[in-house]
């Protein structure tokens, strides 16, 4: 039986050993190394289920000629060192979560994808008081574990979003109003280098690496273990309740006023979010409430709870990992996310909302299928990156704009069929421009961008101002001398492509 077995295995790897492309050059090195046994080739079932497990569609329709799937960090430092070493350029894709919707994110054609879904570990360690993740788990793992032992850390607002891609681009979560940005939380990385090094990264230990790569993406290396401060915990009120497209102002006026004193009640948060689904043909309003300890539609949420006519509502006293399966995303989709910052200003929602009505017509009268369309406004107060500089800092330079308020802005589409693909991505490139034409027009624009909302058409690195872009190439030109995050890996956004 076991002979089978390596013959079998032998098969699988016989047409790496005799390709011609450069990948599958490189697939045949990583056969011919201790990571054989972590290989997924195309045609098994292993490898079919790992691409259908993407966010998106059009990361699922990308075909690496193989997946690695090493299972410590020692075994990533060797894929990398194994594919930097290749006689022939070995491009390559870093995978987590997998939740980043555009195509190439995590994912290569003609090349290797380091998929990191076994270096997912949850543990706390309590003498310390923080918990150890590994960048593949999902931050449903993170609530799970943590949840009975009556302590959290701030984490995603959906279960199935990957740890690793969302704290590398700053990451907001229900608790940031009291405890700061996701990445603004973490204690220590560890991250493997270009060159096959395993370092520390955190306050004391490489501490620019450590800055870069809270905001900084994959610029940098492959973060392996990610050590979050946590707090105590004892529950969470919230949900989601849904209302007549008729109550937009209303709840505009209510989020305005929210955000302007989200300081004065930092353990609610606030999402609204006009939306429309094809399967129900109606025009919505979902808004997420929620709040960071068991009470009961805390005092923060008086001027939204007023508005009169609501359809459903779901609030009740729960844990996070309830409210964030509630937002969790398909995989049966293709999916545009897109991003815009502007003031806290209700002409600016207003226009939004306008420009959103003429799109959303245009959709109605072209898309075919199964699609659906949210925009969600929240608040981006100062509260939120008051800890950063404290802890380390991070690279988002939010701390340019001092006291000012902001709304920040998603488009969140998705659609079948990828002849659909042009139409439902300008729809959400025209939201964002036009937004931002008007938001400048009267002086309430502003340049962030969240690169975990962003789209591969923006540059969200760029929108951290002059001083951390270069901090960023000064950290890459010293950690990864070579360029290989730069050259190899093409996926994510480029700190070399930004001028």
């Amino acid at each position: 039986m076991f002979g089978v077995k390596i013959a079998l295995l032998a098969a699988a790897l016989a047409p790496l050993a005799s390709a011609q492309s450069d990948a599958d050059c490189c697939c045949a090195a990583l056969a011919d190394s201790a990571l054989k046994a972590c290989l997924l080739l195309p045609g098994q079932t292993a490898y079919e289920s790992r691409l259908d497990s993407y966010f998106d569609k059009k990361q699922q329709s990308i075909t690496p000629n193989c997946i690695v799937q090493p299972k410590t960090a020692e075994y990533v430092a060797l894929a990398v060192k194994t594919l930097v070493a290749s006689e022939k350029p070995c491009k390559f894709a870093i995978r987590s979560g997998g939740h980043t919707p555009y195509a190439g994110a995590s994912n290569i054609d003609d090349g290797v994808t380091i998929d990191l879904q076994y270096i997912s570990a949850v543990e706390y360690d309590a003498d310390n008081k923080l918990v150890k993740v590994g960048p593949g788990a999902i931050w449903n793992d993170v609530f799970t574990t943590l949840e009975p032992l009556g302590i959290i850390t701030t984490g995603g607002r959906s279960s199935t979003v990957g740890v690793g891609g969302l704290t590398l681009g700053g990451g907001i979560s229900y608790f940031t109003a009291e405890q700061g940005l996701i990445c603004d939380n973490v204690l220590q990385f560890e991250v493997v280098l270009a060159d096959g090094r395993i370092v520390t990264a955190s306050q004391t230990e490489n501490p620019d690496l450590f800055t870069v790569l809270k905001g900084g993406n994959n610029n940098f290396g492959i973060v392996t273990q990610i050590q979050f401060r946590t707090f105590k915990y004892d529950g969470m009120w919230g949900g989601l309740v849904v209302y007549p497209q008729t109550t937009i102002q209303d709840h505009f006026n209510a989020l305005v006023n929210f955000a302007n004193n989200v300081e004065k009640n930092p353990k609610s948060a606030a999402i609204v979010m006009p939306v429309y689904q094809s399967s129900v043909g109606s025009d919505l309003i979902l808004v997420a409430y929620d709040h960071a300890e068991p009470v009961v539609r805390p005092a923060a949420f008086d001027e939204f709870l007023a508005i009169p006519g609501n359809i459903s509502d779901t609030t009740a006293v729960t844990n996070m990992s309830a409210l964030a399966a509630a937002l969790a995303g398909s995989t049966t989709s293709s999916v545009y996310f897109g991003t815009l910052t502007f003031a806290n200003d209700l002409r600016v929602m207003t226009e939004a909302h306008k420009i959103y009505t003429e799109v959303l017509a245009n959709l109605k009268e072209k898309a075919t299928g199964e699609w659906q369309i949210y925009i969600l406004y929240q608040p981006l107060p100062p509260v939120y990156w008051k800890e950063s500089v404290a802890r380390g800092g991070n690279v988002l330079g939010l701390e340019r704009f001092n006291d000012q308020v902001l709304c920040l802005y998603q488009p969140y589409i998705s659609w079948q069929g990828a002849e659909q693909d042009a139409l439902f991505q300008q729809a959400g490139a025209e939201l964002v421009d036009r937004i931002r034409t008007y938001a400048k027009s009267i002086g309430a624009d502003n340049p962030y961008l969240y690169l975990d909302y962003a789209d591969i058409t923006q540059d969200p690195l760029a929108s951290y101002g002059a001083e951390n872009v270069k901090k960023m190439k000064a950290a890459a030109e010293k950690y990864d001398p070579e360029g290989v995050f730069q050259k190899l890996v093409p996926g994510g956004f480029k700190i070399s492509k930004v001028a």
